[in-house]
Formats: structure tokens, C-alpha cells, sequence
């Protein structure tokens, strides 16, 4: 029986969403009645979307009874959870070939790393590259000349981009195709410690690369649990890729047998076909709520809290943080993976994967059993991919194999999940409180305040930061810079908190999943830029912050202050930022999901 909570948020979700979802499927069903949409095409059309085209597939995609796929892909050669797809269209390709099936390149999607932008000019553009990524998929779909999409892209922006723009033409049938993480390097915890020493002046940059380097070292996804993996998680338990393909090697034939059975399954699944299978009938209000309650039980990336949003709204639903925090009231946390726990996401994968904590969260009547995946149907969403004797099959999970990364049946790691929702004088924001010890989750510092991540480390570096203290970055909100993660901040607020200090964060940027065991209130909204209260702190200010409450307050006295002003916008005109200024002024708030589009 389904959680009275899930089944109560779910319902306001519906409720809420009425007209926006109708407006959503009435203009995808106008779509779909088209039909075929080469059949409408004119001959000059389809001579120009086939003269590349060897003859055989000249053929085949004029010969209307065939599926003609298109791949939108994010492969580069640099970043290396997408190096992997270099030769994944010519392995789809031939797959299809069998069957009497083509698939195109529609197009490829920027694909930027945070990773190599953490600190840069580069992420001040992140965020933007989300919708960007979301109108280069419509752009590449625009041909319409294909009977299904396949989304070949992972990490931060791009997947949850690709989905948006995917959602254009969701009357196609679409899936995503994983690709896995690389092998594990050194532990997360020598990840750390090596970091924080060389902050700390202990170690050098020979000491820092080595470590990076040995950290961040093959082709595949990083294996910590930040927003590129939870992107996977999430998005297997909503149903748009196979059962337990997320995390699955990249060279390993099971990983190559899982990209053959998907492609040839959704080409059999086209409009023209009984078994037709759009993405507006797979994303419903129900797979959303299931992958929000995968995202809290696994103590996933608070980039979620905007990335969902803004999916949602592509999707027709408005979805807010009061159900994200409604969900995570009731909702345990079953995974333990960096930044919540010493395994990485090969451990995680080990210990049963997505199917396992599906069906631990399934045991707890914590999802929706009535959806539609885009392949099999729910119970599949519980088994696991396996080759027997060359042939794909999917066997039903027994539990957790490691009990210290996805807990045992009646288990839990924490009674709550892993994202929280602050209210107070100083708006609103999202914490992640799964890796904070319960001695930390109450602060009441003074403020020391500062308009970079920049600043804060001359600061730390100069010895102002010793003592008791609340960190405020403000003007890092979407409108004033983009909304950049501040990676930087963290081995300085983890030594601050080692030498026996309490110390949080409170800032209008973003941190993605690794905050870690610092308090940090995130994505505060209003943004200092548009007027929110985080913009009259002032160092020395009392700052409460209260995770276990939800509670985000500046204590008086502190009116009749006016903003500083700040031109934000001078900043900005270098490197490739200048020409997002259109993006910075029509961006929503964080809550809103922090896009242009919607």
C-alpha cells in the first residue's frame, strides 16, 4: 500500500499542474496525429535528410514501415563520462541494421564539465548550458524525420537538458543510454584529507595534482555521488533507461548488450506500432514522485531541487520544494556513497544498484507501482540485468549485499532523507544534512560576508576565519552570475570545522552533492540580487540556522539597511560570459528551477 504522504503530494502535484499539463499532452497529441512525419515531408525534404546516407539506408528510411532513431549525443573526447560514447553510434546503428532499422545523429549537445570549470570564469556559465543543452536537443529533433530518440548524455546539465528538450517531442518514444562510471581510483577519504592539507599549507600542488589525477583517471563517470550520478540514479528509477543500467562498466559486455536491447526495443515501440510507447505516457506525476523519492533516499545532489523543478515544468507540472521537503519528512535514507558515506558508486552498484534500493523502497510502499517505464513494466524496475550464456535477462534482486552502502530490509541509515527546506526572514533554501553530524545541523554564529568563494579563501588563507562563524557568499544567484557552485569553499569550512570551530554556509550559489559534513544553505531565495534579505547581512550579523527545524533566520536588529550596490554585470564580460547576459536577465529563481524557458 502506497505512503498516505507520497500519495497526498502526488495528488497536489496533479492538482496543481491541471492546466499545465493539459496544455503539455493537448500540444504533444497534436503532434502524434501527424502521424509518420516523414509521410508529410515533401521529396526535396527527405532528399536532403538522406544524401548523406549510404544506399541501403537511403532505402530503408524512405521505406516508411522502418524506424528511423535519432541519437542526440553529448560525446566529446575531453570530459570523461562522455569519451565514452565515441563509438556508441555505430554500435546503435548496427544493432537497428539487423532489424531493418536506421538511426541518424540528429545532433550533438554541449557537454562542459564542473569538474574542470570548479573556481573558473567557465561556471558562472553552468548552470545556463542546462537550457541551452534543452534548445540544442529541439534544434536536433527539428527534422523531424525520426520515429524515436535516444539520449546518449550523463553528467550535470546535459542529461536533465537533454530530457527537457526531449519533452518537445514527446510523442516519440525516448530513453537515455548509459554509459558507467570508471573503475575506482583512491578512497574518497584520501580525497579529502589530501585537499584540505594542501588548503591548509601541509601539502603542495605536486602532492594535489597526484592525488586528482589518481582520483580522476580513465574514461567513465566520476564515482563520487554528485549530480552527474544522481542524474543516473534518478533517472533509472523514473523509468527512462533499462533496469539496472545506470552504473553497469563501460567496456564490460554487459554494458554492450544493454545498448543492443534497448536501441532495437524502442524502435519496436513507434507511433505506427500496438506496443507504442511516447515519453508523455512514461513521464507522469507518479515516475516524477519515484524519482523524487529515489533522490531523497539516496542522498542525492541538491542540484536536484533545481534541475526537477525546471524538468517538471518542461513536462507541464509545477512541482515546488514544499514537496520535496513533504517527501523527505517521510522518507529514509537506505544509501550511504560519498559525500554520505566512505563507498563510491562502484560499491553502490556492488551492493545491488537501482533495482535493490527500488525494491527496498517498494517493501516501505514509498513509490507508485502503476507507471509506465519506458520498458517492461514496474516489477522489471526490481530486477537486474545479467548475461546468461551470452543472452540478456533480468533477475529479481534478493536485497542489499552490503548493508553498510544500501541498508538491509527495516533498515534505515537516518529516519529522514538527505534534503531539507529552510524558511525564515531570509527566505528560503535547500540543505543537505545526510553527511552533517546531528552536533552541527544547529548554528547560531556571527556572519562573516563575502560576494566570492575567492575572497572567503584570501580570507581563510589570512587567518580571519578563525573562530566561531556562519560564511555568507551573496550575489551568487542565478540573475547575478550564473549561479556557480562554490567547490571551492568546502576544505576551507572542513578545516575551519576541524580545528574545533562550528561553521556553515548561507549563501544564493549553488554546491551540487558535495557539501558534505559542512551545514550549507543553498540556492537562497530571493537572491541578493533581486532583493532577498541575504543581501543586508553585514559581518557580525547572528545567523540561526536550524537544519532539524527547517529554520533560516538573521536576527535583529537589522532594518533600515539599504542594498550595497554592486554591478554584478562587469564581472561578467569575459570569457564567453558577456554574450549570457540575455540568460541572466529572464532566469527564474532557484525554487522556480532557475531557467529561461519556463
Amino acid at each position: 500500500m502506497t505512503h498516505s504522504t507520497v500519495l497526498a503530494v502526488t495528488k497536489r502535484i496533479q492538482e496543481r499542474s491541471s492546466k499545465s499539463r493539459e496544455a503539455f499532452l493537448s500540444k504533444i497529441e497534436q503532434q502524434a496525429k501527424i502521424g509518420k512525419s516523414r509521410a508529410q515531408m515533401s521529396c526535396g525534404n527527405l532528399a536532403h535528410a538522406v544524401a548523406s546516407s549510404c544506399s541501403s539506408e537511403k532505402s530503408t528510411i524512405l521505406n516508411l514501415t522502418h524506424a528511423n532513431v535519432a541519437i542526440i549525443t553529448a560525446y566529446n573526447d575531453m570530459l570523461s563520462a562522455h569519451q565514452t560514447y565515441k563509438h556508441y553510434p555505430d554500435q546503435i546503428k548496427a544493432a537497428l541494421n539487423e532489424h531493418g532499422h536506421t538511426a541518424q545523429i540528429a545532433g550533438g549537445v554541449p557537454a562542459m564539465c564542473d569538474g574542470v570549470t570548479q573556481g573558473q570564469a567557465g561556471m558562472d556559465m553552468s548552470l545556463f548550458s542546462r537550457d541551452l543543452i534543452a534548445q540544442s536537443t529541439a534544434f536536433s529533433l527539428s527534422h523531424n524525420v525520426f520515429d524515436a530518440t535516444l539520449l546518449l548524455g550523463i553528467c550535470d546539465k546535459i542529461a536533465p537538458g537533454q530530457l527537457m528538450g526531449a519533452l518537445t517531442y514527446a510523442h516519440l518514444p525516448t530513453a537515455f543510454i548509459p554509459a558507467g562510471p570508471m573503475s575506482t581510483g583512491i578512497t574518497n577519504e584520501e580525497k579529502v584529507d589530501v585537499r584540505q592539507k594542501f588548503v591548509a599549507g601541509k601539502v603542495g600542488q605536486d602532492a594535489l595534482q597526484k592525488m586528482e589525477c589518481s582520483a580522476y583517471h580513465s574514461s567513465g563517470t566520476c564515482t563520487f555521488y554528485g549530480t552527474a550520478n544522481t542524474n543516473q540514479l534518478v533517472f533509472e528509477a523514473m523509468g527512462l533507461m533499462l533496469p539496472g543500467s545506470a552504473f553497469v562498466y563501460p567496456e564490460s559486455p554487459l554494458r554492450a548488450a544493454l545498448t543492443d536491447y534497448a536501441t532495437v526495443r524502442l524502435a519496436s515501440m513507434t507511433l505506427d506500432s500496438p506496443a507504442y510507447r511516447p515519453l508523455k505516457d512514461v513521464f507522469t506525476e507518479k515516475s516524477l514522485v519515484n524519482g523524487l523519492i529515489a533522490l531523497l533516499a539516496s542522498g542525492g545532489s541538491t542540484n536536484h531541487s533545481i534541475h526537477m523543478i525546471a524538468i517538471a515544468r518542461a513536462a507541464g507540472f509545477i512541482l515546488t520544494w514544499e514537496d520535496l521537503s513533504d517527501l523527505s519528512d517521510i522518507v529514509p535514507l537506505l544509501v550511504k556513497v560519498y559525500p554520505n558515506g566512505p563507498a563510491d558508486i562502484n560499491e553502490f552498484q556492488a551492493a545491488g544498484g537501482v533495482p535493490t534500493l527500488m525494491k527496498r523502497l517498494h517493501e516501505d510502499g514509498l513509490l507508485h507501482a502503476d507507471v509506465t517505464p519506458a520498458f517492461g513494466d514496474f516489477n522489471q524496475q526490481l530486477m537486474s540485468p545479467t548475461l546468461v550464456d551470452g543472452q540478456l535477462e533480468w533477475i529479481e534482486v534478493s536485497g542489499s549485499a552490503n548493508p553498510d552502502v544500501i541498508a538491509l530490509s527495516g533498515a534505515v541509515f537516518q529516519e529522514t532523507g538527505g534534503t531539507r527546506v529552510l524558511h525564515g526572514n531570509l527566505g528560503r533554501a535547500v540543505i543537505k544534512v545526510s553527511a552533517v553530524a546531528k552536533e552541527y545541523r544547529f548554528i547560531e554564529a556571527p556572519a562573516k560576508v563575502f560576494t566570492s568563494q575567492h575572497d572567503v579563501e584570501t580570507a581563510y588563507k589570512q587567518g580571519k576565519l578563525a573562530q566561531d562563524c556562519i560564511i555568507v557568499v551573496t550575489h551568487n544567484g542565478p540573475a547575478a552570475n550564473g549561479m556557480p557552485e562554490l567547490h571551492k569553499l568546502m576544505p576551507i569550512l572542513g578545516n575551519i570545522q576541524k580545528e574545533g570551530h562550528k561553521v556553515a554556509l548561507v549563501t544564493d550559489g549553488r554546491l551540487s552533492g558535495a557539501s558534505g559534513k559542512i551545514p550549507a544553505a543553498i540556492h537562497v531565495s530571493p537572491e541578493a540580487l533581486r532583493g532577498g534579505v541575504i543581501g543586508l547581512i553585514r559581518d557580525g550579523d547572528m545567523i540561526r540556522l536550524d537544519s532539524e527545524n527547517g529554520q533560516l533566520e538573521l536576527l535583529p536588529p537589522f532594518e533600515g539597511r539599504e542594498f550595497a550596490s554592486i554591478d554584478t554585470e562587469k564581472k561578467q564580460m569575459t570569457w564567453g560570459r558577456d554574450i549570457f547576459k540575455i540568460m541572466r536577465d529572464n532566469v527564474s529563481s532557484a525554487e522556480e528551477g532557475a531557467s529561461f524557458l519556463y
